[in-house]
């Protein structure tokens, strides 16, 4: 069995691995785009990460977080059309992961600030699923509530006093 024939037991079926086929897709998208990047798959009990490691400065443009998210969901809709499968990986572009985890970082910064200076409530812009679990999760951590509001593409977190 070669890598890309590379398959998973689910539920008594073989089913290729989401984290090959997501790296195959990526690395096809590089290749039309002519640029180059390392690819490492990530994977947890929960949730497989593709990291594309730069291989030069070709990956910059890839890296800002709307080409990401973007970049992310056609991946997860080529993994789900093969597989049949809903997927939750995470598509990290040369660091891109890290960066939108300190803006995170920061946004709930300025929002813990609010709070203690008086405000009822920080509404913070909408993100992904994945994006408002962090948020979740560093809001906790600095001792604050937070509650996630809106639907779909406009779902945010909005922080609150304890």
């Amino acid at each position: 069995m070669t890598d890309q024939e590379s398959t998973v037991e689910v539920e008594g079926q073989d089913q290729q691995d989401e984290g090959e086929i997501a790296a195959d897709y990526i690395e096809a998208l590089l290749d039309i785009a002519d640029l180059d990047g390392d690819i490492e798959i990530e994977q947890t009990e929960t949730r497989t990460t593709i990291v594309v490691g730069e291989a030069g400065d070709d990956l910059a443009g890839l890296a800002k977080p709307e080409v990401v998210a973007a970049l992310q969901e056609l991946t997860r809709l080529a993994v789900q059309q093969q597989t049949g499968e809903f997927s939750r990986l995470v598509l990290d572009v040369a660091g891109s992961r890290d960066a939108r985890a300190e803006e995170l970082q920061s946004l709930v910064d300025g929002a813990v600030a609010a709070i203690e200076n008086g405000q009822q409530r920080v509404a913070l812009e909408p993100m992904s699923s994945y994006e408002r679990k962090l948020v979740h999760d560093l809001v906790r951590e600095a001792g604050l509530s937070s509650d996630s509001e809106g639907e779909g593409a406009g779902r945010h977190i909005v922080v609150l006093p304890a």
